[in-house]
């Protein structure tokens, strides 16, 4: 009983981290790391079958790396056809209504010339062998077991855990075991996948496709506070699209909407010009850019971009920009409002000049005194974006 109870114990700290994982990443490490642990391996690997370009990815390699292993590779990848018994259950076995099962591969090859029917442990051919064979060797392992892992009824990808040479072999029990880990991957998996789709629409704009004011207050916070820490230049263009009122008065929120998209669209293609940088959608026909490290110059140089490529929409009427950087004079930045005013304020001025190109608050002496001026109503915009937290 004493090894039951210490596989059910695995089974449910498993369960666990990979429930208190705030990433998608935090979750694949979690699941690795905690199957290699239940295994009694020295490595795991968490791969997805992307069925598009018939590949096994790998999302993270866990426990004792090889020299060329990475934490989180970016393009690790093997050919579905090269591995007969991964096709097999892909495209036969499952689709014919199987059982996912685990299987056991050896650095000397099929373990026992067995078929997995008859001891829950599967030999393969040559091809497959040479292969995955040589890489266990390679990589000083002497064994693994490889578990699929089956999400909302399709084969999702492959759990894979190694042993070193010189210690015992994975058995059929091992197997087994290593099917039912795969079982609680996937349920982690299936969660986190939810988890991810509730924030992607806690801080996405429905109508855009782009970030939305939650996402922009958290991401410039952190911001601001990287600025704080070493120095690096943060850069706010807030937008205001000119006409929409007109658009929509005249030929219907739908076509309003359309232009907003569009204008998205600009938005996000002229901040893919800066790296890191954030495009969102505050609300109405605000929009803004958010950068952390491209220098000011730059952000400069696409905002008056954006603004040229504003003016060619149809149906609008251009838009107001305006831009605060610590890159410029702007005084202490000590909290994500100061730099938000110093924007709101630049693209007033932008506005109320029917400026067609961006107007710098640190280069405005007037923007600086208009975002220090106390509001003159509570109706004033300036006093409602000097509000945010």
């Amino acid at each position: 009983m004493g090894g039951d109870d210490a596989r059910l114990r695995a089974v449910v700290s498993l369960a666990q981290t990979m429930a208190a994982a705030h990433t998608p990443r935090g979750s694949w490490r979690a699941a690795a790391l905690g199957a290699c642990e239940a295994l009694g391996g020295s490595f795991a690997a968490l791969s997805v079958w992307e069925r598009g370009r018939g590949r096994l990815r790998v999302l993270v390699n866990a426990g004792e790396r090889a020299e060329e292993e990475e934490e989180f590779p970016e393009e690790e990848t093997y050919p579905v056809h090269q591995f007969p018994e991964i096709t097999e259950f892909l495209h036969e076995r499952w689709a014919g209504g199987g059982e996912p099962d685990a299987w056991v591969e050896t650095a000397d090859g099929p373990v026992g010339g067995m078929r997995g029917g008859d001891t829950g442990v599967r030999g393969y051919g040559h091809v497959y062998r040479h292969e995955r064979v040589a890489a266990l060797r390679r990589r000083g392992r002497g064994c693994c077991v490889v578990a699929p892992i089956v999400l909302h009824g399709r084969a999702w990808g492959e759990l894979y855990v190694a042993r070193p040479v010189g210690e015992p072999v994975f058995g059929r029990e091992d197997a087994d075991f290593a099917t039912v880990l795969a079982a609680v991957v996937a349920a982690g998996i299936a969660q986190t996948e939810r988890l991810e789709e509730v924030r992607k629409l806690a801080f996405t704009d429905q109508l855009t496709g782009l970030a939305n004011r939650r996402a922009v207050d958290v991401r410039l916070d952190e911001a601001v506070e990287q600025h704080r820490a070493d120095g690096a230049v943060v850069s706010l263009v807030v937008c205001d699209l000119n006409g929409l009122k007109r658009v929509n008065d005249t030929h219907g929120h739908a076509v309003g909407d359309r232009l907003l998209e569009r204008f998205g669209s600009v938005l996000s293609r002229c901040g893919a010009m800066l790296p890191g940088a954030l495009a969102a959608r505050l609300g109405g026909d605000e929009f803004c850019l958010l950068t952390a490290g491209p220098e000011t110059d730059d952000v400069i140089r696409v905002a008056a971009e954006l603004c040229e490529r504003a003016a060619g929409l149809e149906l609008g009427d251009g838009v107001a920009c305006g831009i605060a950087s610590t890159g410029d004079p702007i005084g202490p930045v000590v909290s994500a409002r100061r730099l938000f005013r110093l924007a709101d304020a630049a693209q007033y001025r932008a506005k109320a000049a029917r400026s067609t190109k961006p107007v710098v608050a640190g280069r405005d002496g007037e923007v600086i005194r208009l975002a220090d001026a106390p509001p003159k109503s509570p109706h004033d915009r300036r006093h409602l974006r000097g509000s945010r937290p």
